[in-house]
């Protein structure tokens, strides 16, 4: 029984660490190593005994005083456990009284029963279908007295959030935002002041092009480019995804809705275009028209992976960041040069996300057919 006992001590530590109870944890472990240190007893060797439950009897007086900031029911468990460690020390001296051992049994015994069982069901509901009871005193949190964020930022999942950002960008500021691969700051192409605040914001040098992210290829199909069948098929075959295609510039970039920032995005000749593989992004994009898009991070330093980081490093400077959790990669966008695609056929300008083996891979595919 006392070998049972110990294991089933052991088994409700464990579960208690996989839940992250680390409080609970702590508590059923160093009852399970008490209970081992019963079989001393139970084989008759009670050399040690004494010595070792009295040191439990302290270290469980620490655990008192912890579980009466976690629940009713942890805390009746771990004074009841210290009681029971007394009547350990009774029997060892031959001056336990019968009915006192019995009743302190039974009691633990209900406990342990009542706390296994409502742990297992509310676990399992996910709700509190049996109470544990509230702490009886609680440590205040920290969260009350942090300082709030230095930007806008609402949650990537909520429709205000959303309409927050798009209200920002259209009336001219820049705003970090989640993209496909890493974070990114976007400004609205209807604003060339706010696509050369990006350049302040990032101290991004003046000859590193700016590119633009649309929501889907009908918009550059409206647009009606210069493209030939090949490129057409070519981004047929990437978009959406992490793979940006730089092509010829033109007017047609107004039709598109580039409007007064045609000069700041792109080059002089040419234009960087991406339709991003993310559902909130699109519906951003929707709301505002094309975005200028440029890594979120200050120029030469690694990409933001999280809105965190964003906030913290650029937060300062901006009037909002979506904030959507960590990004799907670690590493920005492959962008492919497809200016000559019908003479020489492409080139890997940076590789990212998408290895260049793929990309080459699927363009020879595209070719052939």
């Amino acid at each position: 029984l006392i070998l049972i006992g110990g294991f089933v001590q052991l088994l409700a530590g464990f579960l208690a660490f996989r839940k992250y109870d680390h409080l609970g944890g702590a508590a059923f472990l160093t009852f399970s190593a008490l209970w081992s240190h019963l079989v001393n007893i139970g084989a008759g060797n009670s050399e040690g005994f004494t010595a070792g439950s009295i040191a439990f009897l302290v270290l469980n007086a620490f655990l008192i005083i912890l579980a009466s900031s976690f629940n009713v029911v942890l805390l009746c468990m771990t004074l009841a456990m210290e009681l029971l460690t007394i009547c350990f020390l009774l029997f060892t001296l031959e001056n336990l009284p019968l009915p006192f051992e019995i009743v302190m049994l039974s009691i633990f015994g209900i406990i342990c029963f009542y706390g296994a069982t409502a742990s297992l069901a509310n676990c399992m509901f996910g709700k509190d279908l049996m109470m544990m009871g509230p702490p009886l005193f609680t440590a205040e949190s920290s969260k009350d007295t942090e300082d709030p964020p230095p930007c806008i930022c609402p949650r990537s999942h909520c429709t205000s959030g959303l309409r927050t950002i798009a209200d920002l960008l259209n009336t001219g500021a820049v705003c970090g935002v989640p993209t496909d691969t890493v974070y990114a700051l976007a400004a609205s192409c209807k604003h060339p002041q706010a696509i050369e605040k990006v350049y302040r914001i990032k101290d991004r040098p003046q000859e590193k092009p700016i590119c633009i992210f649309i929501s889907n290829l009908d918009q550059l199909r409206a647009a009606a480019p210069p493209i030939s069948p090949l490129l057409w098929e070519f981004m047929e075959n990437v978009y959406p995804g992490g793979i940006g295609c730089i092509i010829k510039k033109g007017e047609w970039l107004k039709k598109l809705g580039v409007g007064a920032g045609y000069s700041r995005v792109g080059t002089q000749d040419s234009i960087m275009i991406r339709v991003p593989d993310l559902t909130v992004l699109v519906h951003l994009i929707d709301m505002t028209g094309p975005l200028a898009i440029t890594s979120a991070n200050p120029s030469g330093e690694v990409d933001s992976t999280h809105h965190d980081m964003v906030i913290s490093r650029l937060g300062h400077k901006l009037e909002g960041v979506l904030c959507d959790g960590e990004s799907d990669e670690v590493v920005a966008s492959t962008v492919v040069n497809c200016t000559k695609i019908d003479e020489s056929g492409i080139t890997i300008v940076r590789e990212g996300c998408i290895p260049a083996g793929k990309v080459m891979q699927i363009f020879e595919s595209v070719k052939n057919r």
